[in-house]
C-alpha cells in the first residue's frame, strides 16, 4: 500500500480521530479537574500522555510528508536531465549536525548536571563506592567521546563522493587487534577495580559487634524488628504469619521473646550495623543511597549487609543546611502500585541517644498477639516460650 493510500485508508482515518477523539477527552477532563482552582498552569493542560504521543505521531507523519516531498523533487530533477538531490551529503551533512548537537547536549548535562550524582556519603565503605563510580564514570566517558565523533565524523568525511573511490578492506589484524585489545584492558580493570572495592565493603571479618536488626519488605512497606536486652533476633517462619504476627515471628525460640517493632530505622553512629533482609510477597529492594547500600529482598532468599554509619542526622542536616532533612530507605525495586510509597526513615544518633530511643520501643510480642496466641496471662518468658510451644504443638 502506498504512502496516499495510507493516509486515505479509512482505517487509517478511523484510528487518528479515535486518538485524537481520545486526547481532547483527556484534556477536558484534566482542564474540568482544574477549573475550581484559583489560578490554572495552562502549561499542565499540555502534558498529558495522549497529547505528548499524538505529538510524536503528528511529527512522524509532517517528517514522511517532507521525505515524500524530496523524492518527488529528486524525480522531477531526474526526468528533465537535471542532477537530482545529493542524498549522500545531505546525510553526511545530518550525522554532522546530529553529532555537534550530540556533543554539545553531553558537555552540557555533565557541566549542569554532573553535580547531581549522588549525596555526600554517611557510611565508612561509602568513599571506596564513589572512588569505583568516578573510575568507571571517566573510563566510559572517554569511550563514549571517542567512539561518537569517529562514528558520526567518518559518516560526514568520508561520505560518498564521485570524487573519490572507496578501498574494499575484508580484513586487517592491526585493526582487529585494536579494537579488541583496548576494550579487553579497560574493561578488565572496571571489574578487577570493581571487584576489589566490592571485597573490601562486604568483608565481614573485620566487622565484629553488629547490631542486628531485621528489615523486611512486603507490599507496599518495610518492617523493622530489632533484638531485645537478650541482643538476639528470634527465628521467623512465614508459615506463621497472621495479621498480628505480620512477619511470623516464631516464639517457640526464647530469643523472640523480647524482640521490639519501630517505625522507624534508628541507627548508633560509628557502630557496624547489619541489616538482616527478607521478603515476604515480591521482590523488593533495600535502598539508603546515603550509606551507598542496594540489595535485593529476595523471597526466601535471606540476605545481610554490613556498614558503618559516620555522620549523624544532626550532623548531615548542619552540613546541607536543611534542619528537616532525613536519611531515608528506600524500594529500588518496581514491586507494584505503590511502590513508589514503600519508604521508612532512617535516624542515626549517638550511642547515648539509641540507648533512649530503644529502652522506649513497643515490644513486638503486643497484647493482641499475646490474646492470639493463647498465653496473655504468662508471668515469664520461660512460661510464655512453654506456653506458645503448646498452642503450636495443639494446632499442628
Amino acid at each position: 500500500m502506498g504512502f496516499k493510500q495510507l493516509i486515505n485508508s479509512k482505517k487509517t482515518q478511523a484510528f487518528f480521530a479515535a486518538f485524537v477523539l481520545f486526547g481532547t477527552n483527556q484534556l477536558m477532563a484534566q482542564t474540568s479537574a482544574e477549573g475550581n482552582a484559583t489560578a490554572v498552569d495552562k502549561g499542565a493542560m499540555w502534558t498529558g500522555v495522549a497529547y505528548n504521543v499524538l505529538l510524536i505521531l503528528v511529527g512522524a507523519v509532517c517528517v514522511g510528508i517532507v521525505g515524500k516531498i524530496l523524492k518527488v523533487y529528486d524525480l522531477t530533477q531526474k526526468m528533465q536531465g537535471k542532477r537530482g538531490i545529493n542524498w549522500n551529503t545531505i546525510m553526511g551533512v545530518c550525522c554532522a549536525i546530529f553529532l555537534i548537537a550530540g556533543l554539545y547536549g553531553a558537555s552540557w548535562s555533565l557541566i549542569v548536571q554532573g553535580g547531581m550524582t549522588l549525596p555526600q556519603p554517611g557510611s565508612a565503605h561509602g568513599g571506596l563506592i564513589d572512588s569505583m563510580f568516578t573510575t568507571t564514570t571517566i573510563l566510559t566517558l572517554i569511550v563514549f567521546f571517542i567512539t561518537q565523533i569517529c562514528l558520526f565524523g567518518f559518516a560526514f568525511f568520508y561520505r560518498n563522493s564521485a570524487k573519490r573511490k572507496a578501498h574494499f578492506l575484508p580484513h586487517n589484524n592491526t585493526i582487529e587487534k585494536i579494537w579488541t585489545i583496548i576494550p579487553a584492558i579497560v574493561l578488565t580493570i572496571l571489574v578487577v577495580f570493581g571487584f576489589f572495592t566490592w571485597q573490601k565493603v562486604m568483608n565481614s571479618t573485620e566487622q565484629k559487634g553488629d547490631l542486628n536488626v531485621d528489615v523486611t519488605g512486603h507490599q507496599f512497606a518495610w518492617e523493622i524488628r530489632y533484638p531485645g536486652a537478650d541482643g538476639k533476633l528470634g527465628p521467623v517462619n512465614f508459615k506463621l504469619s497472621t495479621p498480628n504476627n505480620v512477619l511470623g515471628v516464631d516464639f517457640k525460640d526464647r530469643r523472640s521473646m523480647d524482640d521490639q517493632s519501630a517505625d522507624t530505622l534508628v541507627l548508633p553512629v560509628n557502630r557496624v550495623v547489619r541489616i538482616n533482609i527478607h521478603a515476604q510477597d515480591v521482590i523488593h529492594s533495600v535502598y539508603m543511597p546515603h550509606f551507598r547500600v542496594q540489595l535485593n529482598a529476595v523471597p526466601g532468599l535471606p540476605t545481610f549487609f554490613r556498614f558503618t554509619p559516620t555522620i549523624t542526622t544532626e550532623e548531615m542536616r548542619k552540613k546541607l543546611d536543611d534542619p528537616k532533612f532525613e536519611y531515608l530507605l528506600y524500594c529500588n525495586k518496581i514491586c507494584g502500585a505503590g511502590h513508589w510509597n514503600m519508604q521508612r526513615v532512617v535516624r542515626v544518633v549517638s550511642q547515648a541517644e539509641y540507648q533512649s530511643w530503644i529502652a522506649r520501643q513497643k515490644p513486638y510480642l503486643n497484647d493482641q498477639l499475646r490474646k492470639e496466641l493463647h498465653f496473655a496471662d504468662a508471668a515469664t518468658p520461660a512460661n510464655s516460650v512453654k506456653a506458645v510451644s503448646n498452642t503450636l504443638a495443639l494446632n499442628k
